[in-house]
């Protein structure tokens, strides 16, 4: 008995492995058919020059392959960005019938957190499911929400998938407001909830814009896109919109909803966003960090919240002059329509 489990568990560590190797490898691939924009990359260095912090941005125009990007692969605070991280573990375990969006989940009152959302205010317990979870996790980057998650899908598989699709610099190291377990890594006093870059956040949101969930790389399985479509919807409702939104949601009047789908985070000297933006000339995914602010206020005015929609409004002005098109993408269903175009780019 002994023996088979130890077996058990290093077939899971060679798969882990194997997959790891295939997702950087994959990640690597992509990369290397981009095409940086180095104009664009000097506005952002005006940009990020005049704002009172530290700056990371990595740019990715689906369609064309453009890219622009400011220290990209400097390591930084997640804050609730690092949700993007259980969202995709999540997709992971539903393709694997270890769960689904309708499976219901209890919240107890260890579970309940500080901080952003509103299950911490409720009487637990309380019956939900795991897509009202994940909903409320991205919606109102609530915190308990984001704790009964991470118990539900585990944090060591969270991070074994985030690793599985190439992702060498993104951890989540424990949950919110809860101290950490265990060991840890001598980096997490530094970066706190987790850790990752502007690069590889980016490739999260660039996967579900594309329906990439096959970490080895893959075709599509059936249910793949309503997956990516139910979260996708989960972050273009995400209510949070002043920092990449900020000057470019005016560009939208379209009558099919917001052309914005995002993630944002924050701490006191810490605002970061990361989203997929639909232009008029393909989607394009931004991922936008700062750390070290000056500005330390929780007000929509904050510097770093407006030196985020800078950003974006300078890669929006840059790529599609004419704005934003929220029709102009399979919201539902990215495998079908104008994704499958942006699939074979």
């Amino acid at each position: 008995m002994s023996y088979s489990g130890a077996r058990v568990r290093a077939d899971f560590v060679v798969l882990t492995a194997a997959l790891v190797c295939i997702g950087t490898a994959q990640l690597s691939a992509q990369q290397a058919a981009l095409k940086e924009d180095t104009q664009l990359d000097q506005q952002l260095q005006a940009i990020a020059a005049a704002h009172r912090g530290m700056v990371a941005v990595y740019a990715h125009n689906l369609k064309t392959g453009e890219t622009a990007s400011l220290d990209a692969d400097e390591a930084v605070k997640t804050a609730s960005t690092i949700k993007m991280g259980i969202l995709l573990d999540a997709a992971e375990q539903i393709r694997a019938g270890q769960t689904s969006l309708d499976e219901r989940l209890v919240l107890t009152k260890t579970n309940q957190v500080q901080g952003s959302g509103v299950l911490g205010q409720l009487t637990a317990p309380l019956s939900l499911t795991l897509r009202d979870v994940l909903h409320l996790m991205v919606v109102v980057s609530d915190n308990t929400a984001t704790n009964v998650a991470i118990d539900r899908l585990g944090l060591a598989h969270i991070n074994a998938t985030m690793k599985a699709a190439g992702l060498t610099q993104t951890v989540l190291y424990k949950k919110v407001y809860v101290p950490a377990q265990g060991p840890m890594p001598a980096d997490q006093p530094k970066f706190g909830l987790g850790k990752t870059t502007a690069r590889e956040m980016a490739s999260i949101l660039e996967r579900l814009a594309e329906c990439r969930l096959s970490l080895d790389g893959a075709v599509p399985m059936s249910g793949d896109g309503a997956l990516c479509g139910a979260l996708l919807h989960m972050l273009r409702e995400q209510q949070d919109r002043n920092s990449l939104p900020r000057y470019i949601e005016a560009l939208d009047t379209s009558e099919h909803g917001s052309a914005i789908a995002n993630k944002t985070g924050a701490l006191d000297q810490v605002r970061n966003d990361v989203a997929l933006i639909v232009t008029k000339n393909g989607p394009v995914v931004i991922a936008g960090f700062t750390w070290e602010n000056a500005d330390q206020r929780w007000t929509g005015d904050n510097e770093a919240e407006k030196t985020l929609g800078k950003v974006a409004q300078a890669v929006v002005l840059r790529w599609s002059p004419d704005g934003l098109d929220a029709g102009a993408f399979p919201w539902d269903d990215p495998l079908k329509g104008s994704a499958g175009a942006v699939r074979q780019k």
